[in-house]
C-alpha cells in the first residue's frame, strides 16, 4: 500500500492548545494510519523555477498536552510531493492568506488534494455566503453606509454588527437602538463608512448557544456543539469565554445542512463549520473550522476519522 504523505499548513504547532486543538485531531488521525506529515506554515511557502515548494518539517504528533509534537529540522520540498495537504490557517482572512491560497492551487493543478479547495477559500467569505441561502438566515444588512445601518437597526430594535472578516467574537456589538454608542461603533467597525459590515437581527436564542455544526463532504455529524455564552455576554464564541455543551442535532438543524450540502460538494468543501442561532444560519466557516475535540469527547466520536475516510475515497478515485 502506497504510503500517503499529508501537508498541513498551520500557524507554529508549538503554540497550538492541543486539549482542543480541531489540526492536532487531524494530525492524530493520520498519525493512527501511518501518514507522513509535514507541517509548514504560509511564509513557508515559495516558488522557483517553476514549481512551488515549502519550507516544512517531518512532524510526529501525540495525544499529550505536554508533548504533542515532535519536529525534525526543516527541509524544503515541492507541494507536489503531498497526497494532501489540509489549509489549517486561522484567520485573518487577509492578502497573505490568499497568497497561499494561489501557491495551493499551484499544487491542486497538479494533482494534489487541497482541503478545502484553495479557489473556494477565496470565494467563500464566511459572513456573506450564507447570503446565498436567504430563506436560511435572520434579516440581514450588509453595507457601509452609517444611515442605512442605523435604519435598520432602529426597525430591529436590537441587532449585533460584525466584521466581515473578523473571528473568535473580535469587534462584535449588540446595539439596541437608543444606545449612546451606535455612531462611535458603526464609524469604528465601517472604517468611517469605507469597509461594509454586517447587521443582523438579535436573536434571543442566543441564550441557548451558538450552535457549531460540523460537515463533512455535506454531511452533518449528529451533534452539535452549543456555545453558551459567559454570564453578562452574548457572545457564542469558545474565544470569547463561551461554554461548549454537546447536543443532538434537530429537524431544523438537519434542514439547514440540506439546504446547503450541495453547495458545499459542487465548490470543493470538504469541511465546513455551520453556525446556527434558533432556526437560522449565521456563518459558514470555511477557513479552519474547530470543536472536533469538543464533540469527539464529549459523545465518543472520531470526527477526523470520518473526515480522513472522505479523503481516502478521493484519493482512491485520483
Amino acid at each position: 500500500m502506497k504510503l500517503i504523505k499529508i501537508g498541513v499548513l498551520m500557524d507554529d504547532i508549538k503554540n497550538i492548545k492541543p486539549h482542543k486543538d480541531s489540526s492536532l485531531a487531524m494530525m492524530l488521525e493520520a498519525s493512527r494510519r501511518h501518514w507522513e506529515i509535514y507541517t509548514f506554515d504560509s511564509n513557508d511557502l515559495f516558488a522557483q523555477e517553476g514549481r512551488v515548494l515549502a519550507t516544512c518539517a517531518k512532524t510526529r504528533v501525540f495525544d499529550n498536552t505536554t508533548h504533542w509534537y515532535e519536529q525534525e529540522p526543516k527541509a524544503d520540498l515541492p507541494l507536489d510531493d503531498f497526497d494532501v495537504i489540509l489549509m489549517r490557517k486561522d484567520p485573518p482572512f487577509d492578502m497573505n492568506y490568499i497568497y497561499a491560497t494561489y501557491f495551493l492551487e499551484q499544487a491542486e493543478n497538479k494533482g494534489v488534494l487541497v482541503v478545502n479547495k484553495a479557489q473556494s477559500l477565496r470565494d467563500v467569505n464566511e459572513k456573506l455566503f450564507a447570503l446565498n441561502f436567504p430563506h436560511c438566515i435572520a434579516k440581514t444588512l450588509v453595507s457601509s453606509n452609517k444611515d442605512r445601518l442605523k435604519v435598520f437597526i432602529k426597525t430591529q430594535g436590537i441587532s449585533v454588527v460584525k466584521p466581515l472578516d473578523g473571528m473568535g467574537g473580535k469587534d462584535i456589538f449588540k446595539l439596541e437602538w437608543g444606545d449612546s454608542n451606535i455612531d462611535e461603533v458603526l464609524d469604528y467597525i465601517t472604517h468611517q463608512g469605507n469597509t461594509p459590515i454586517m447587521a443582523q437581527e438579535f436573536l434571543p436564542e442566543i441564550a441557548q448557544g451558538d450552535k457549531r455544526i460540523l460537515l463533512i463532504n455535506g454531511e452533518p455529524i449528529d451533534y452539535a456543539l452549543a456555545r453558551l455564552p459567559a454570564e453578562g455576554s452574548f457572545k457564542g464564541n469558545l474565544a470569547a469565554g463561551a461554554t461548549g455543551v454537546g447536543q443532538p442535532l434537530s429537524d431544523r438543524d438537519r434542514y439547514l445542512c440540506k439546504q446547503i450540502s450541495p453547495t458545499l460538494k459542487a465548490k470543493g468543501l470538504m469541511f465546513v463549520g455551520l453556525d446556527v442561532i434558533g432556526d437560522y444560519i449565521t456563518e459558514i466557516n470555511v477557513t479552519s473550522p474547530t470543536c472536533i475535540r469538543e464533540l469527539d469527547e464529549q459523545f465518543n466520536l472520531s470526527i477526523a476519522g470520518v473526515l480522513f475516510d472522505e479523503i481516502e475515497k478521493k484519493l482512491a478515485r485520483k
